[in-house]
């Protein structure tokens, strides 16, 4: 029977088992992932079952880090979003750390685009290191994802989006992110893109600010093509700041719609 080890295929005799298999494939072994988890107890193998051997400490050859780093995907995920291509409007506390999920899950191409540049205010939620304050934000995002998933291909812009070059920037995604901080600068993208790309999800976000529940953050869908992700309620304002906690969580629900929508699960 057939089975994938370190995501390539390979045929085993009919009840082999974890341990055997890790014995005589890399005893050395130290961490066995079966099936995206990882497991402590022997199990019998069954055709199509994925398994991971990796000993810690040891860097991988480039040729095999990739299926490495997708071992603790639920199965079959890598393969869908590997060819996937996501568009990010706007790189601050949102759209980075979009950028950083959807990079560590794999995703094929991102399209990213802000002009703004990375300054301290930033650093209390944005995915951005002190060394890199005064570089535009396209350029340091780029080097932070390039860190994190190599295999992960980014086209960067440095401009002001505008109705004008919104439809070039990003034809061909196959899900648009909206990350803007301001409600005219949201509204202003959601209606130019929908209106030029009418069949193509948006996944955008308002009300995050502060330190509310985050279980009153929500997706909510407003249309048959529009996600939008917050409590649609609680915006930046004197006394009601931005910071990590809220709109990481925002964030990432954002980055988890993104996911289910390249799924067919929305």
């Amino acid at each position: 029977m057939k089975i994938l080890l370190n995501e390539r295929p390979l045929e085993i005799e009919y009840g082999t088992c974890l341990w055997q298999l890790r014995e005589s494939v890399k005893p050395e072994a130290d961490v066995t992932i079966y099936n995206g988890a990882a497991v402590g107890d022997d199990v019998p193998l069954a055709e199509g079952d994925r398994v991971t051997l990796i000993r810690r400490g040891e860097v991988p050859a480039a040729d095999e880090l990739e299926a490495l780093m997708a071992a603790r995907h639920t199965p079959g995920v890598h393969e869908k979003i590997k060819t996937a291509v996501v568009g990010i409007a706007g790189l601050g506390g949102l759209g980075s750390a979009i950028a950083v999920a959807l990079a560590r899950i794999g995703i094929g191409r991102l399209i990213l685009a802000d002009f703004d540049v990375v300054e301290p205010s930033n650093l209390n939620r944005q995915q951005y290191f002190i060394d890199q304050l005064g570089l535009p934000k396209t350029d340091a995002l780029r080097a932070n994802l390039e860190r994190i998933n190599p295999y992960v291909r980014c086209e960067t812009h440095t401009i002001m989006l505008t109705p004008e070059n919104i439809p070039s920037t990003y034809a061909g995604v196959d899900v648009m992110v909206e990350a803007f901080d301001r409600a005219d600068q949201k509204a202003m993208l959601i209606q130019t893109f929908g209106s030029v790309f009418p069949d193509t999800p948006i996944v955008a976000a308002s009300g995050m600010a502060g330190y509310g529940p985050a279980e009153t953050i929500g997706v909510h869908r407003p249309g048959k093509n529009v996600f939008i992700v917050g409590d649609h309620e609680t915006a930046a304002a004197p006394g009601c700041g931005l910071m990590a906690p809220r709109v990481g969580v925002a964030a990432h629900m954002q980055a988890n719609t993104v996911l289910r929508i390249l799924l067919g699960e929305e």
